[in-house]
C-alpha cells in the first residue's frame, strides 16, 4: 500500500514537471537560441535548488503565479518611466523656454529703438544736407585760397626775378627760379593742370632768360679764351686782363651751376611729355647717360656746330667711306681741349663741391655726337660688308683709344652699345664668318702653307707650326681681341661660338687633307698636318687658362647659353661651373683624338718599315755564333744593320719634321713597338748559345739603345723587356739552374721556407718588368742546358 501510495503521490509531480518541460519546450520554439538557454538554465535551477518546491503541482502553481504577478509590475515600472521626462530634460526644456522669452523681449525692444532711430533720423537729414553743403562750400573755399595763395606765390617769386634781373642781380634771379623748381616739384601730384602748366610756363620763361643771359657771358668770356682749342698749335696765350676774366669765368661757372637744378628739372618734364622718338633718332641709340651739366652744354656748342657742318649734308667730309674722318677728329677735340679743362674748369668744380670731371663731361658730350653719326652710317652699310666691316674696325679703335688714352669711365656708354642691337651684331658676326672662311680657303692654298716660318730659327721652332696653322691661330686671336670689348657677355658668347665652328672647321680640313697624305706618313706634308693639329691643340688648353675666357666660362653656365655649352651633361656642367674644365674641352678632345690617329699611322708605318728591314735579324742562327772567348772584338751583327740603319734614319728624320712634344711620343711610341717586336720575334722565336746571348745583348745595348740615347739618360728603360730577356738568357750556367729550379719549385709550391721568394730573387737580378713564368720560357731557350 505504501508503495502504491507513493507512486501515487509521485505521479502526478512527475506529470507536473512533464507539463512544465513540454511547456517550456513549446516556449523555446520560435524564440532566439541565447533566450531558450536562459529559460533551460533557470529550470535546471529549479531542480537543483528548489526540489521540494516541485514536490507538489500545487507549489509549482503558486511559483508560476507569484512569478506573473512581479512580472506584470516591472512591466508597468517600464512604462512609467519611459512615459515621464528625466529630470534634467525636464529642467533643460524649462530653461529654453526662459531663454526664449527673454529673446522676444529683446527682440521687441530692439525694434521699438530701431523705429525711434528712424524717426530721429529722419528728423535731422535736412540739418545734415544744410551741412554738407556748407562744409563743401567751405573746403571750396578753402581749396581757392590755397590756390589764390599758390599763385600769388608764384607771381610773386616771378617778381622777385624779375626785380633781380633788372637791378642785375642775377644770383637773387636764380635762388627765385630755383624756388619755384622747389614748388613744381611740390604740385607734381596736384590734380590741378591748369595752375602747374602756369608755374611750369613761368619757370621756363624766367629760366631761359637767365640761361640765356648766362650763356651769352659765358661765351664771351671763353672767346676770350680762345675757346673751342681746335688745334694743337692754337695760340693759348694769355690775354692781357687775364685775371679779370678767370674771375668772370667762375662767377659764370657757378651761376649756371646754380640754375642747373630747373635746367634738369625742365629737361625731365619735357623729355617724359614727349611721345615717341623724336625725329632722327635711332632704336640703336645707347642707353641714355647722365645730363651734362650746363657749363659743359654751352662749351660743347661752338663743337657741335663743326661737327655737323663737316660731316653732316653734302660736304666732301662727310664720306660713308671714310669713318675715321670724323672719329679720329673727335678724338683730336678731346686731347685737345685736356688741358684748358683741367687747368680752367676742374677746379671751379672741385670748390663748388661738385663730383664732375670736366674732361670726361666734355668727351661725354663729344661722343653723343659721334653715336648719333655711328648709328645712322651702320644702318646705311647692313648691305655693304666691306663698309660695314670698315666701320667696325674704326669705332673697336675708337672704343680703345677713348678708354685708354682718354680714361672715359666704363661705366658710360661709347660707341660699341650700338654694335649691340641685334640687327647689327647678327651683319658683324656674318661678316667675321664670312672673312674667316675666306682667308682659311686662302691660307691652305698658298705655296707656303705647311712649312713653318721659322724653320731657320731653331729657338723660336720648337712647335714647328706650318704658317696656314699659325695664320689661323692669329685669326682666332684677332677675332677675340674684336670682341672683348664688348660689354654684353652674351653678345661675347656669340662671338665665342663663332670661333668653336671655325675650329671645328679647320680640323675638318685637316683631316680631309691628311687623308690624302695618309699614304705616306713619313712626308713633310703629313708631319706638318700633325704639327698644325698639336699647335692648335696647345695654344687652346693655355687659352682655356686665360682670365678672358674663364670668366667668358662663368658667363656661359650662369647664362645657360646651350649654344656654347653644347649637348654637355650635368656633371660637366658643374665642373664648368667649378673651373674645372674649359670651354674648349670639346674641341680638345676631338683634335687630341685626331693626333692620337695620325700618330697611329705614322708608328705602324715605321713598324713596317723596320720590320722589313729585321728579317734577316730575326732570322740570325743564334745557336752557331761562338763565345765571346773566341772572338777578338765584338761587333755590330751584320743581320742588324739594315735594322738599326732605318732606325737611325728614321728618327733623325721625325726630329727635324716633327715638334718637340710629338717627336718624343713618336720615339717613346717607336721604342715600345721595337722592344715588343724583338722580344718576340727576335728572342722568343729562338733558342740562343752563350755567344748568341752575348751577341744579342751587345747589339741591344751598345747599338739599339744608343740611336735613343740622343733624346733620353737612359734608353733602356723603355726597352725593358729586351734588356732584361738579355740579362736572363747571359747568365751564367750556375746561376741560371738554381735560378730555374727555384721558380719550378715556387710554381710546384714546394719551396723551402728559407728560399727566397721568386720576385725577390728576379729583382736582385734586375729583373722588374718578366714575370716567372716568362723567366723560365727565357731560361728553356738556352741551349747550354736545355735538359734542365
Amino acid at each position: 500500500m505504501a508503495a502504491v501510495t507513493e507512486e501515487q503521490q509521485d505521479s502526478p509531480m512527475r506529470k507536473s514537471s512533464d507539463q512544465l518541460k513540454e511547456k517550456v519546450s513549446q516556449r523555446n520554439e520560435g524564440v532566439p537560441d541565447d533566450l531558450g538557454e536562459q529559460e533551460d538554465y533557470g529550470l535546471e535551477f529549479l531542480e537543483k535548488e528548489e526540489s521540494d518546491i516541485l514536490n507538489s503541482s500545487r507549489n509549482v502553481c503558486e511559483l508560476l503565479e507569484k512569478i506573473r504577478e512581479e512580472t506584470e509590475a516591472l512591466e508597468e515600472q517600464v512604462v512609467t518611466v519611459c512615459s515621464s521626462a528625466p529630470p534634467k530634460v525636464a529642467a533643460a526644456l524649462s530653461a529654453a523656454v526662459e531663454v526664449r522669452c527673454s529673446l522676444d523681449e529683446l527682440l521687441q525692444r530692439e525694434q521699438r529703438i530701431s523705429n525711434k532711430l528712424q524717426q530721429h533720423l529722419q528728423g535731422t537729414k535736412q540739418w545734415m544736407e544744410d551741412l554738407g553743403q556748407t562744409c563743401n562750400h567751405v573746403d571750396f573755399i578753402e581749396r581757392s585760397m590755397k590756390y589764390l595763395k599758390c599763385l600769388h606765390h608764384i607771381e610773386e617769386l616771378s617778381a622777385a626775378v624779375q626785380q633781380s634781373l633788372m637791378i642785375s642781380s642775377v644770383w637773387d634771379a636764380i635762388k627765385g627760379v630755383e624756388s619755384m623748381a622747389a614748388l613744381d616739384c611740390g604740385l607734381n601730384q596736384s590734380q590741378c593742370s591748369h595752375l602747374r602748366d602756369f608755374l611750369r610756363k613761368t619757370l621756363c620763361f624766367w629760366h631761359n632768360i637767365i640761361k640765356d643771359r648766362l650763356t651769352s657771358d659765358f661765351e664771351k668770356v671763353l672767346a676770350q679764351l680762345q675757346w673751342p682749342i681746335i688745334t694743337p698749335n692754337q695760340s693759348v696765350t694769355p690775354p692781357a686782363n687775364h685775371q679779370e676774366l678767370s674771375s668772370q669765368l667762375e662767377g659764370l661757372l657757378l651761376q649756371l651751376l646754380a640754375l642747373q637744378t630747373s635746367d634738369d628739372l625742365i629737361s625731365q618734364k619735357a623729355s617724359a611729355s614727349t611721345q615717341g622718338a623724336p625725329p632722327g633718332s635711332s632704336s640703336t641709340l645707347p642707353p641714355a647717360a647722365p645730363p651734362l651739366c650746363l657749363p659743359i652744354q654751352i662749351m660743347l656748342q661752338p663743337l657741335t656746330k663743326r661737327f655737323r657742318y663737316h660731316f653732316y649734308g653734302n660736304r666732301q667730309t662727310n664720306s660713308i667711306h671714310k669713318p675715321e674722318w670724323y672719329l679720329t677728329q673727335v678724338l683730336k677735340w678731346m686731347e685737345n681741349s685736356t688741358t684748358f679743362m683741367e687747368e680752367k674748369i676742374q677746379p671751379v668744380f672741385d670748390r663748388s663741391e661738385q663730383t664732375i670731371s670736366a674732361k670726361v663731361a666734355l668727351c661725354q658730350g663729344l661722343v653723343c655726337l659721334v653715336q648719333e653719326k655711328v648709328a645712322s652710317d651702320a644702318s646705311r652699310m647692313l648691305y655693304d660688308d666691306g663698309l660695314f666691316c670698315h666701320l667696325v674696325e674704326e669705332v673697336l679703335q675708337f672704343e680703345k683709344d677713348l678708354r685708354s688714352h682718354h680714361s672715359y669711365p666704363a661705366t658710360l656708354p661709347a660707341l660699341l652699345h650700338i654694335l649691340l642691337d641685334d640687327a647689327f651684331l647678327q651683319k658683324w658676326l656674318a661678316v667675321e664668318r664670312k672673312m674667316a672662311v675666306e682667308k682659311m680657303d686662302a691660307m691652305l692654298s698658298t705655296e707656303g702653307a705647311w712649312t713653318s716660318q721659322y724653320k731657320d730659327i731653331s729657338d723660336m721652332d720648337e712647335l714647328k707650326a706650318p704658317e696656314c696653322a699659325e695664320t689661323f691661330m692669329t685669326l682666332l686671336q684677332v677675332i677675340t681681341e674684336r670682341y672683348r670689348a664688348l660689354p654684353s657677355p652674351a653678345a661675347q658668347l656669340r662671338f665665342f661660338g663663332l670661333q668653336k665652328e671655325l675650329v671645328d672647321d679647320f680640323r675638318i680640313r685637316l683631316t680631309q687633307v691628311m687623308k690624302e697624305e695618309s699614304r705616306c706618313p713619313l712626308g713633310v706634308r703629313y708631319c706638318a698636318i700633325l704639327n698644325a693639329v698639336n699647335y692648335i691643340s696647345t695654344i687652346l688648353r693655355d687659352w682655356g687658362d686665360n682670365v678672358f675666357f674663364l670668366q667668358l666660362q662663368q658667363a656661359a653656365v650662369s647664362l645657360g647659353q646651350q649654344e656654347v655649352l653644347g649637348s654637355v651633361e650635368m656633371t660637366e656642367v658643374g665642373r664648368l661651373a667649378s673651373l674645372e674644365g674649359s670651354l674648349f674641352d670639346g674641341l680638345l678632345s676631338l683634335l687630341d683624338r685626331l693626333k692620337g690617329d695620325m700618330l697611329g699611322r705614322l708608328l705602324h708605318f715605321l713598324m713596317r718599315d723596320t720590320a722589313e728591314k729585321a728579317q734577316p735579324y730575326c732570322q740570325e742562327r743564334w745557336l752557331s755564333i761562338p763565345s765571346p772567348q773566341d772572338q777578338s772584338a765584338m761587333s755590330l751583327s751584320s743581320s742588324a744593320c739594315p735594322m738599326m740603319l732605318c732606325v737611325r734614319d728614321r728618327l733623325l728624320n721625325l726630329h727635324q719634321v716633327l715638334s718637340v712634344s710629338l717627336f718624343q711620343l713618336a720615339w717613346q711610341g717607336l721604342a715600345e713597338k721595337l722592344d715588343n717586336f724583338i722580344y718576340q720575334e727576335v728572342i722568343l722565336s729562338n733558342h740562343f748559345s752563350d755567344g748568341g746571348a752575348a751577341q744579342l745583348q751587345f747589339d741591344m745595348t751598345r747599338n739599339l739603345f744608343p740611336l735613343f740615347g740622343h733624346y733620353c739618360r737612359r734608353p733602356e728603360n723603355f726597352f725593358k723587356h729586351v734588356k732584361e730577356a738579355c740579362i736572363i738568357l747571359c747568365l751564367k750556367a750556375g746561376s741560371a739552374i738554381l735560378l730555374k729550379d727555384l721558380l719550378k719549385r715556387s710554381e710546384q709550391e714546394t719551396t723551402d721556407f728559407e728560399d727566397p721568394s721568386p720576385e725577390s730573387a728576379l729583382n736582385e737580378l734586375g729583373i722588374f718588368c718578366l714575370a716567372p713564368c716568362d723567366v723560365l720560357i727565357l731560361l728553356n731557350l738556352k741551349a747550354s742546358f736545355p735538359g734542365i
